[in-house]
């Protein structure tokens, strides 16, 4: 009998899975959204594929531990990789880091417990969401659609524990985002500047274009330039660095009539 992981996770050759992607955009039709849930209990796979496959969400893969998760992002490439962080082997926060560095894909982080440590540890591995495994169909839904667009999630009581921990400013990771090197921030124009102040306050991609006056895909331009010039690798973490340089309290009146 086959690993029912490494059936469930391999569905179709990484070419098969391409052409059915960009067929859908050659027709004309906007192609599904591509998620790999990554987590140790077959059971909570099942109930997130339940409510994730459909309605322009396409489940193309699974993973039982953390070297699996990274391998099957870099063979199937989807647009969002649900992460559990307690897994045997690899856990989820060094998965996180993998995957990121390698940009396969956007992780979106599913824990039980928002404890200080794992909410900091995958930030800084580069999660673009954080929401507990107790959330509701509805929003998980939302949030995948939301970080597939290039927007970051964070559950009201992720957010609790991640300002905590980063005003209590452990560790030397977490000093480097509390006090990034004054010259990334000097070297910024002043669009780079307004932008961050946007991430600095929780904007989405079409919050920021509408504060700015620009458009959705611009507005992505900018944060991902954005990004690189800060070398950081989520939002998330330039919106860390928004706040400790008061850069979230500038935010200019919105340009939109």
């Amino acid at each position: 009998m086959k690993d029912p992981i490494e059936t469930a996770a391999t569905p179709s050759t990484p070419e098969t899975a391409l052409t059915e992607h960009d067929s859908a955009a050659l027709e004309g039709e906007s192609p599904p959204i591509r998620v790999l849930i990554a987590d140790d209990h077959a059971a909570i796979r099942a109930g997130f594929r339940l409510m994730l496959d459909g309605d322009g969400i396409e489940v193309v893969g699974e993973a039982a531990d953390g070297a699996t998760a990274v391998r099957n992002a870099r063979l199937l490439r989807p647009d969002v990789v649900l992460m559990d962080i307690r897994m045997p082997g690899m856990d989820g926060i060094e998965a996180t880091r993998a995957i990121t560095q390698q940009r396969s894909a956007e992780v979106l982080v599913l824990t039980t417990f928002d404890l200080d440590d794992y909410v900091r540890g995958a930030l800084l591995a580069g999660a673009v969401g954080f929401l507990l495994k107790s959330t509701t169909a509805s929003a998980l839904v939302d949030a995948v659609r939301r970080v597939a667009a290039g927007d970051g999630v964070l559950a009201p009581e992720v957010t609790r524990t991640l300002i905590r921990a980063f005003a209590e400013g452990a560790g030397s990771e977490t000093a480097n985002l509390r006090h990034p090197p004054s010259k990334a921030l000097d070297d910024l124009t002043a669009r780079e500047r307004e932008v961050l102040a946007c991430l600095g306050q929780g904007e989405s991609n079409l919050g920021l274009a509408r504060a700015l006056g620009i458009s959705e895909s611009t507005a992505k331009t900018h944060v991902s330039r954005l990004l690189a010039k800060l070398g950081v690798t989520s939002r998330m973490q330039a919106a860390v660095i928004a706040r400790e340089a008061g850069l979230d309290r500038g935010l200019p009146e919105t340009q939109v009539p």
